[in-house]
Parts: C-alpha cells; sequence; structure tokens
C-alpha cells in the first residue's frame, strides 16, 4: 500500500493485456483491414480478380490447381483462411505482451515492428512450407512496399494498440 492508501501493484500485473479482448477485438481488425488491404491492392493495382485472389490463400491448404477449381467455396475458404491466421497473429501478440511489458509501454513502435516480422514470417516461412510450396519469390517494389507498410500499420499497429487498449482497461 503507498502513503495515499492505494493499493500498489507490481508492473506485471498493470502490463496485462486481456485475452478477449487482444485476441478477439485484434483479430478482428487485423482481419478486416488486411482484407480491406488485399483486396483492393491486389483487385486495383494488379487486375486480379476478387474470386481469384481469396483462392490465391486456399492454394495454401489446397495447391493451386484444386483452388482455382473450387470457384467460391474455395474463395470463401481463403477468406475464413485469412481470419484464421489474423487470429493467430493476434493470439502470438497477446502471449509476446503478457510476458514484455516493452510491447504495452510502446505500442505504436512494438506494432509496426510486429507487423513487419508478421509478414515476413509469412512470406518467409508459413508460405513455403503450405501447399504453395516452390521457392522464396521475389518483390516487385509496389508489392513489397504494400506488404511491409500494411503489415505495419494494418496488423501490427492494430493489435499492439489493442492489447495496449486492454492492458490499462484491465488495471480499473
Amino acid at each position: 500500500m503507498t502513503e495515499s492508501g492505494v493499493v500498489a501493484r507490481s508492473t506485471s500485473e498493470v502490463d496485462r493485456p486481456r485475452a478477449f479482448d487482444t485476441i478477439v477485438f485484434g483479430g478482428l481488425a487485423i482481419g478486416i483491414l488486411d482484407f480491406f488491404d488485399a483486396t483492393l491492392f491486389f483487385g486495383l493495382y494488379s487486375g486480379v480478380p476478387f474470386q481469384r485472389i481469396w483462392q490465391s490463400v486456399s492454394a495454401g491448404v489446397l495447391g493451386t490447381e484444386a483452388a482455382r477449381a473450387g470457384a467460391w467455396n474455395t474463395a470463401a475458404l481463403g477468406i475464413f483462411l485469412h481470419f484464421v491466421v489474423a487470429f493467430c497473429i493476434a493470439t502470438v501478440y497477446y502471449f509476446a505482451a503478457r510476458n514484455i511489458g516493452f510491447l504495452i509501454r510502446r505500442p505504436v513502435i512494438s506494432g509496426l515492428i510486429f507487423g513487419v516480422l508478421a509478414h515476413l514470417v509469412m512470406k518467409f516461412v508459413v508460405v513455403p512450407l503450405s501447399a504453395i510450396g516452390g521457392g522464396i519469390s521475389g518483390y516487385t517494389l509496389p508489392n513489397f512496399l504494400n506488404s511491409v507498410i500494411g503489415h505495419a500499420l494494418l496488423v501490427g499497429l492494430p493489435v499492439a494498440l489493442i492489447a495496449a487498449w486492454s492492458a490499462r482497461r484491465s488495471k480499473v
């Protein structure tokens, strides 16, 4: 107890986000924001049809030929898988933020870095190990900039801000 009669809490108690807030709200935010980014960027910049964009996500599980053959069913599967990945990314941030107080105390820088790291893991680990397989392909400059900046601003930053908000909310 402090001199003012307020119970002092340890830093680990103060800096802990709530699981539900971070994972559910963070996962939804990531999923929705990145959904619009992918749909708009690949649709408008690259001219890829909506159905093909989301079939490419399901290709990670089904392979490219099977994903394309599945029409709207595999596009819907791709959207579902996109949100599964978003919730997984939010879950990783939640567990990291429970153990690394800096992620809660400095959400902007932590979120931007986490978003870039999330992109790099997807690009260089998850996709090469998926049914898409193959070597690690290069980037075009616009694709690279959209991927890195988009993941920093639309994936890492929202989940970090939500986790920090959740940690402040849990103190009340």
